[in-house]
Protein backbone atom coordinates (compact mmCIF):
# COMPACT_ATOMS: atom_id res chain seq x y z
CA UNK A 1 0.00 0.00 0.00
CA UNK A 2 1.18 3.27 -0.81
CA UNK A 3 -0.23 5.14 2.07
CA UNK A 4 3.16 6.52 2.73
CA UNK A 5 2.90 8.66 -0.36
CA UNK A 6 -0.28 10.50 0.77
CA UNK A 7 0.27 13.86 2.32
CA UNK A 8 -0.52 14.15 6.00
CA UNK A 9 -3.99 15.56 6.88
CA UNK A 10 -4.13 19.34 7.06
CA UNK A 11 -3.86 20.69 10.52
CA UNK A 12 -5.50 23.88 11.73
CA UNK A 13 -2.97 26.54 11.26
CA UNK A 14 -2.92 29.68 13.43
CA UNK A 15 -3.72 31.75 10.34
CA UNK A 16 -7.09 30.04 9.85
CA UNK A 17 -8.26 31.04 13.34
CA UNK A 18 -7.12 34.60 12.68
CA UNK A 19 -9.05 34.58 9.41
CA UNK A 20 -12.20 33.42 11.26
CA UNK A 21 -11.79 36.18 13.86
CA UNK A 22 -11.30 38.76 11.11
CA UNK A 23 -14.35 37.48 9.29
CA UNK A 24 -16.40 37.61 12.51
CA UNK A 25 -15.27 41.19 13.16
CA UNK A 26 -16.12 42.16 9.56
CA UNK A 27 -19.54 40.48 9.89
CA UNK A 28 -20.22 42.35 13.16
CA UNK A 29 -19.21 45.61 11.48
CA UNK A 30 -21.56 44.93 8.53
CA UNK A 31 -24.41 44.02 10.88
CA UNK A 32 -23.88 47.32 12.73
CA UNK A 33 -23.95 49.20 9.43
CA UNK A 34 -27.22 47.48 8.50
CA UNK A 35 -28.69 48.43 11.88
CA UNK A 36 -27.52 52.04 11.38
CA UNK A 37 -29.11 52.14 7.91
CA UNK A 38 -32.37 50.77 9.32
CA UNK A 39 -32.38 53.58 11.90
CA UNK A 40 -31.72 56.14 9.17
CA UNK A 41 -34.59 54.76 7.10
CA UNK A 42 -36.92 54.84 10.12
CA UNK A 43 -35.88 58.44 10.89
CA UNK A 44 -36.49 59.40 7.27
CA UNK A 45 -39.94 57.78 7.28
CA UNK A 46 -40.86 59.54 10.53
CA UNK A 47 -39.69 62.90 9.14
CA UNK A 48 -41.66 62.31 5.93
CA UNK A 49 -44.78 61.41 7.92
CA UNK A 50 -44.41 64.54 10.10
CA UNK A 51 -43.94 66.68 7.00
CA UNK A 52 -47.11 65.25 5.44
CA UNK A 53 -49.03 65.87 8.68
CA UNK A 54 -47.73 69.45 8.84
CA UNK A 55 -48.72 70.06 5.23
CA UNK A 56 -52.20 68.67 5.89
CA UNK A 57 -52.56 70.84 9.00
CA UNK A 58 -51.45 73.94 7.05
CA UNK A 59 -53.94 73.17 4.29
CA UNK A 60 -56.73 72.52 6.77
CA UNK A 61 -56.23 75.80 8.66
CA UNK A 62 -55.01 78.02 5.80
CA UNK A 63 -58.22 80.08 5.80
CA UNK A 64 -58.01 80.86 9.54
CA UNK A 65 -56.81 84.49 9.15
CA UNK A 66 -59.54 85.24 6.60
CA UNK A 67 -62.21 83.61 8.77
CA UNK A 68 -61.09 85.64 11.82
CA UNK A 69 -61.26 88.85 9.79
CA UNK A 70 -64.74 88.06 8.50
CA UNK A 71 -66.11 87.50 12.02
CA UNK A 72 -66.03 91.26 12.73
CA UNK A 73 -68.15 91.95 9.66
CA UNK A 74 -70.57 89.21 10.67
CA UNK A 75 -70.82 90.70 14.17
CA UNK A 76 -71.68 94.09 12.64
CA UNK A 77 -74.35 92.56 10.40
CA UNK A 78 -75.88 90.81 13.41
CA UNK A 79 -75.86 94.08 15.37
CA UNK A 80 -77.55 95.86 12.47
CA UNK A 81 -80.30 93.24 12.30
CA UNK A 82 -80.76 93.33 16.10
CA UNK A 83 -80.92 97.15 16.14
CA UNK A 84 -83.44 97.20 13.31
CA UNK A 85 -85.63 94.60 15.01
CA UNK A 86 -85.39 96.41 18.35
CA UNK A 87 -86.48 99.67 16.71
CA UNK A 88 -89.40 97.87 15.11
CA UNK A 89 -88.07 98.26 11.58
CA UNK A 90 -88.73 95.15 9.49
CA UNK A 91 -88.34 96.73 6.10
CA UNK A 92 -86.78 95.21 3.04
CA UNK A 93 -83.35 96.49 4.08
CA UNK A 94 -83.45 94.32 7.21
CA UNK A 95 -84.44 91.33 5.11
CA UNK A 96 -81.50 92.01 2.80
CA UNK A 97 -79.07 92.31 5.69
CA UNK A 98 -80.41 89.04 7.17
CA UNK A 99 -79.98 87.32 3.81
CA UNK A 100 -76.42 88.66 3.50
CA UNK A 101 -75.63 87.49 7.03
CA UNK A 102 -77.05 84.03 6.31
CA UNK A 103 -74.99 83.87 3.10
CA UNK A 104 -71.76 84.72 4.94
CA UNK A 105 -72.47 82.15 7.66
CA UNK A 106 -73.24 79.50 5.04
CA UNK A 107 -70.00 80.23 3.15
CA UNK A 108 -67.99 80.00 6.36
CA UNK A 109 -69.74 76.75 7.28
CA UNK A 110 -68.78 75.21 3.93
CA UNK A 111 -65.15 76.01 4.77
CA UNK A 112 -65.26 74.41 8.22
CA UNK A 113 -66.23 77.42 10.35
CA UNK A 114 -68.97 76.59 12.85
CA UNK A 115 -70.80 78.82 15.31
CA UNK A 116 -70.42 77.70 18.93
CA UNK A 117 -73.84 76.96 20.33
CA UNK A 118 -73.93 79.01 23.50
CA UNK A 119 -77.45 79.10 24.92
CA UNK A 120 -78.80 80.59 28.12
CA UNK A 121 -79.13 77.92 30.78
CA UNK A 122 -76.37 75.65 29.43
CA UNK A 123 -73.24 75.12 31.55
CA UNK A 124 -70.29 77.47 31.09
CA UNK A 125 -67.36 75.70 29.36
CA UNK A 126 -64.07 77.62 29.65
CA UNK A 127 -62.64 75.78 26.64
CA UNK A 128 -65.16 77.43 24.28
CA UNK A 129 -66.68 80.27 26.34
CA UNK A 130 -65.17 83.41 27.78
CA UNK A 131 -66.96 84.89 30.80
CA UNK A 132 -67.17 88.65 30.39
CA UNK A 133 -69.28 89.13 33.49
CA UNK A 134 -70.97 87.29 36.35
CA UNK A 135 -74.58 88.09 37.14
CA UNK A 136 -76.37 87.02 40.30
CA UNK A 137 -79.65 85.39 39.32
CA UNK A 138 -82.26 82.94 40.49
CA UNK A 139 -83.30 82.17 36.90
CA UNK A 140 -80.28 79.99 36.07
CA UNK A 141 -78.07 77.69 38.15
CA UNK A 142 -74.67 79.12 39.14
CA UNK A 143 -72.01 78.46 36.50
CA UNK A 144 -74.48 78.43 33.62
CA UNK A 145 -74.83 80.90 30.78
CA UNK A 146 -77.23 83.78 31.34
CA UNK A 147 -76.66 85.69 28.11
CA UNK A 148 -74.51 85.46 24.98
CA UNK A 149 -72.78 88.78 24.35
CA UNK A 150 -70.87 87.69 21.26
CA UNK A 151 -71.03 84.33 19.48
CA UNK A 152 -67.95 82.16 19.25
CA UNK A 153 -66.67 80.18 16.28
CA UNK A 154 -64.47 77.17 15.57
CA UNK A 155 -62.53 76.24 12.45
CA UNK A 156 -62.74 72.46 12.16
CA UNK A 157 -61.58 71.46 15.65
CA UNK A 158 -59.68 74.68 16.44
CA UNK A 159 -61.16 77.57 18.41
CA UNK A 160 -61.26 80.76 16.33
CA UNK A 161 -62.96 82.89 18.94
CA UNK A 162 -64.62 81.90 22.22
CA UNK A 163 -68.24 82.84 22.80
CA UNK A 164 -68.39 85.84 25.13
CA UNK A 165 -71.02 85.11 27.74
CA UNK A 166 -72.50 86.36 31.00
CA UNK A 167 -72.35 83.61 33.64
CA UNK A 168 -74.84 83.06 36.45
CA UNK A 169 -73.59 83.61 39.97
CA UNK A 170 -75.16 82.84 43.36
CA UNK A 171 -77.66 85.55 44.24
CA UNK A 172 -76.80 87.52 47.36
CA UNK A 173 -78.15 86.04 50.57
CA UNK A 174 -81.65 87.22 51.45
CA UNK A 175 -82.92 87.60 47.91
Amino acid sequence: METDSLPPPPEQSPTSTVDAAELRAKLDQLEQQVADYKLLIADFENARRRQLQDAERQRKYAQEPLARDLLTGIDNLERAVEAALTSGDSAELVKGVKATLALFLDILKRHGVQRIEAVAGKPFDPSIHEAVMEQPTNDHPPGSIVQVVQPGFTLHDRLLRPAHVVVAAEPPAGE
